[in-house]
């Protein structure tokens, strides 16, 4: 069986490299991006069995990504890691519920690694 695809998108190539590991711990194939004409790209090319993404991110805001996700009908979690307020990080969960999103976490950075992938664990189960 093929592993499923996480994409994330994370323009901290640091935070990037923990989560993908995170991920590959937890069963997953990961596919970094690090802004959001790459996320989008690849998204498009082969829409991933689920989605990371971070908030806060030069040129461009994870709430418009929240908002293309939901445009693309997609159907799979959709989990936020991000440094931002805890208010915020709420509000863009609540947005990507009520666009219809799947919608995971949120979880907030700096994030322990066990914590991470017990989460991404639990949401591969329901994959």
């Amino acid at each position: 069986m093929t592993q499923p695809r996480l994409l994330l998108i994370d323009d901290e190539p640091a935070l990037a490299e923990f989560l993908a590991t995170a991920a590959e711990d937890s069963g997953f194939e990961p596919v970094i991006t690090g802004h959001d004409q790459a996320f989008r790209e690849a998204f498009l090319a082969e829409e991933p069995d689920m989605v990371a993404l971070d908030l806060g991110m030069p040129g461009m805001d994870g709430v418009e990504l929240i908002r293309f996700l939901a445009e693309q009908d997609y159907a799979a979690p959709v989990l936020i890691v991000s440094g931002f307020d805890r208010r915020v990080l709420e509000s863009a969960f609540r947005l990507g519920e009520a666009l219809g999103l799947k919608m995971a976490g949120p979880v907030e950075k700096p994030v322990r690694f066990e914590v991470l992938q017990d989460m991404l664990s639990r949401l591969k189960a329901t994959l």
